[in-house]
């Protein structure tokens, strides 16, 4: 069975599942929780996502991400999953507008041309929901502003691309999750022996090409270069093979977990994580990430 005979929204349902099911540096697990967010809040996110996926396939982009934060927040009290809604969302509706089995950036591209000033209320009022970590006020587009009415979504999310990988993917059509997450991924598969490991391989990699826009806003740019430093000594030592490569990389990332969460959960990598989550979706979905 081929994942395109699952629904778009029981694909983001297993992406979903698959990010936070992995023992990923920094992030809530099967194994490890945060003092007021649980491994079940985010399963609970997961299959919200998808239903409102499948149930608003027609609706537009920005009613469907605030339909999804509304669901999430009224089931787990919590900002689970903004920004896997606000990147899974344009890439499911961009194969429901196309029709075609595999998701493309010029599918992606589409959808994002298409955004008017309703889809920007509507992801602003789903923002405002959630209440992400972090985000700090700016003079330009001010999410938290209820007074002002955004115009163009695609400018709120030019004017924040400096200081969030989220905002930029809708700059830049998605280039993390279709040229550096999405064959990570792939390349972790061929490395290592289960998926959970691929995705923590794809996590940290990451981390170790772009310092975690949630860190920096959370924590300072610094905390951010340190995680960024700490990510890629783990994958240098991969990088230098031999027989000692996988335990000296597997202990690095131990060690990156362990300074992650020595400040409450504060450093967490919850960006990156996203990305993940969105890639895992698209190679799920073009059949390059086997389940098995």
């Amino acid at each position: 069975m081929n994942a395109t005979d699952f629904s778009l929204g029981r694909i983001a349902e297993l992406a979903c599942l698959l990010e936070v099911t992995a023992p990923k540096p920094g992030n809530v697990h099967r194994g490890a929780d945060f003092e007021d967010v649980t491994f079940e809040d985010f399963v609970a996110s997961a299959i919200v996502l998808g239903q409102v996926i499948d149930e608003l396939a027609d609706a537009r982009t920005g009613e469907t991400i605030r339909v999804a934060v509304e669901r999430t927040q009224r089931l787990v009290g919590s900002n689970t999953n903004l920004g896997m809604i606000l990147l899974i969302v344009p890439l499911a509706k961009s194969r429901q507008i196309s029709r075609e089995e595999a998701i493309t950036p010029d599918h992606v591209e589409a959808v994002l041309k298409n955004l008017d000033s309703a889809d920007a209320t509507e992801v602003f009022e789903a923002i405002r929901l959630a209440k992400p970590g972090g985000i700090g006020k700016v003079e330009d587009m001010d999410v938290a502003d209820t007074a002002e009415t955004p115009i163009n979504l695609m400018t709120a999310m030019e004017l924040a691309k400096d200081r969030d990988l989220v905002a930029k993917q809708y700059v830049n059509g998605f280039e993390q999750v279709f040229e550096q997450g999405l064959p990570l991924l792939e390349t972790g598969v061929e490395k290592f022996s289960t998926l959970s490991q691929a995705i923590v391989f794809a996590h940290v990699s990451l981390m170790s090409m772009f310092p975690d826009s949630l860190i920096a806003r959370k924590c300072g740019a610094k905390l951010a270069s340190q995680s960024q430093m700490m990510a890629t000594q783990a994958i240098e030592f991969l990088d230098v093979g031999g027989d000692e490569a996988p335990e000296k990389y597997w202990n690095s990332v131990a060690d990156l977990d362990f300074w992650l969460r020595s400040d409450g959960h504060r450093r967490n990598p919850g960006t990156t994580a996203d990305i993940v989550a969105a890639s895992l979706f698209v190679g799920i979905n073009n059949n390059r990430i086997k389940i098995h």
